[in-house]
């Protein structure tokens, strides 16, 4: 979801001035990303993952460079598999079509998995990440044959 052409402005401004500051407001979305209670806890306890408010200049590079993805989709043209979660509501399935549907490439592939959520190799039951990776792998052993031959 693309912020308003206004608060755009205000960002870039205010990263001149304050571009450490922790001022962009979140929300904790573990427990829209991560479908298992007990996995949703290990997330939390994982000291690895950041869990502060994300600061001014690296809110607005992220933007920026998701606005400059955005742009130029059409000129994927590697061969690519997206995996998206049906039930995602941390990222829309509708972005990942986009890419799919706008990218260049000739060898790509889409896989939506009804009822699965953002997290799809940490956050499902473990019957779920097993297709997710199963699919992955067949993906890639595919190419290799290719490739082999």
């Amino acid at each position: 979801m693309k912020p308003h052409r206004i608060v755009i402005s205000i960002l870039t401004k205010l990263c001149k001035i304050i571009p450490t500051w922790k001022l962009i407001p979140t929300q904790d979305i573990v427990d829209i990303a991560v479908k298992m209670p007990e996995k949703r806890e290990k997330v939390r306890r994982n000291h690895y993952c950041y869990h502060g408010k994300p600061r001014l200049k690296t809110g607005n590079e992220l933007l920026m460079v998701s606005l400059e993805i955005e742009n130029n989709l059409h000129e994927v043209s590697l061969p690519f598999l997206i995996v998206h979660g049906g039930d995602d509501i941390v990222t829309d399935p509708s972005v990942s079509r986009l890419l799919y549907e706008s990218a260049s490439s000739t060898d790509k592939m889409f896989k939506l998995y009804p009822g699965m959520w953002h997290a799809l190799t940490s956050g499902e039951p473990e019957e779920n990440i097993n297709l997710v990776f199963s699919d992955v792998i067949s993906w890639l052993d595919q190419r290799a044959a290719t490739v082999e031959q």
